[in-house]
């Protein structure tokens, strides 16, 4: 049998082979259709469509490693490293009230092995002005350096809030949950209740911020204020100043304080923000009952600089006097990634 016979023999046997078994044939099932991420640009950038739902998510956060120095900055030491890892989720969608917002925020730091930890930063619902859950206050907002002192002990509570106004001018109200264990002053404990109120407003180049806060367990109060000029180019101004009535959860590193900060923008990737503070009857007295009769300041600087998109550094350096302390040299060293 030649080559040519046998190849033709073999084809029509499994020509014949196949026919027979046509009807046999397995038939694959059509795929299901693959939804595919949609954008959601309605909430701004960065929101995507939860499949299956009309419900945006933003996905954020950052990781941040410092070197810091100072006296006794961690025990004996005069340095320590100190790192914290956050993330973020936001989502919101519309209903016939606005926009039904929900944002949680989970934080992990770590300065060395023994000390560590991690916790819910921020996990509140939002609706029509309304803000219920665990949020940062507006005792939080502070000038963009670090010299300043503006706030005392945590600044985020379970809260209630409500927020109005537009661009130019607004404000809100809130009550607040100090939950610390707050000892200061004695027979001072946990779950106080606080009041605190914020107008803001923007004229010009001129924006401006006015909050109070009340703590009803030790029946004080105090009031805070920070005007911001932006002149473009040559920068940004900022003064502000804090006062007390007495030792309170909202404010008690002295019974009233000034100061102000420059923000100069060199260019596109450098920035530096000097700045000074001074402070009136820092501390309590020897009671714990009310303030102490020292005066302080502080004065430093602090460099920020842009290595790449979504990589930044930064240096703050600030020097404290206090009457009848030993001046001290204290800062850091930051670099933070975002995403």
């Amino acid at each position: 049998m030649t080559i040519k016979a046998l190849l033709l023999g073999s084809a029509a046997a499994l020509m014949a082979v196949t026919g027979a078994r046509a009807a046999d044939a397995i038939v694959a099932a059509e795929p299901e259709q693959m939804e595919y991420v949609r954008v959601c640009d309605a909430f701004g950038t960065g929101y995507f469509y939860i499949p299956g739902t009309e419900t945006c998510l933003k996905i954020g956060g950052y990781i941040r490693s410092e070197a810091r120095f100072g006296r006794d900055e961690s025990g004996t030491s005069d340095w320590s490293f100190w790192n914290r890892a956050q993330i973020s989720f936001s989502a919101k969608s519309d209903t016939e009230l606005g926009a039904l917002t929900s944002q949680i925020t989970l934080r992990g730091e770590v300065e060395n092995s023994y000390d560590r930890n991690e916790f819910i930063d921020e996990a509140f619902i939002e609706l029509a002005g309304f803000r219920v859950g665990y949020q940062y206050s507006w005792w939080d907002d502070d000038p963009s350096g670090e010299t300043d002192s503006v706030a005392s002990n945590s600044t985020n509570h379970n809260s209630v809030r409500y927020d109005f106004g537009n661009e130019t001018f607004g404000g809100g109200i809130s009550v607040d949950e100090l939950e610390d264990d707050y000892d200061t002053k004695p027979g001072e404990g946990p779950n106080n209740i606080g009041v605190a109120a914020q107008l803001a407003g923007t004229a010009g180049i001129f924006s401006g911020f006015l909050l109070g806060g009340y703590d009803t367990d030790t029946e004080e109060a105090a009031i805070r204020a920070i005007v911001y000029a932006d002149l473009g180019n040559a920068g940004k101004l900022g003064v502000y100043g804090v006062w007390a009535s007495g030792v309170n959860y909202y404010y008690e590193e002295s019974e009233w304080t000034v100061g102000a900060q420059y923000e100069l923008k060199l260019n596109d990737k450098w920035a530096i923000t000097p700045g000074a503070q001074y402070f009136k009857n820092v501390g309590l007295n020897a009671g714990n009952t009310g303030f102490g009769n020292a005066d302080a300041w502080v004065a430093g600087a602090t460099v920020d600089y842009k290595i790449v998109e979504n990589l930044s550094s930064k240096l703050s350096v600030q020097y404290r006097h206090e009457d009848e302390q030993d001046d001290q040299v204290y800062g850091f060293m930051r670099l933070e990634r975002k995403f």
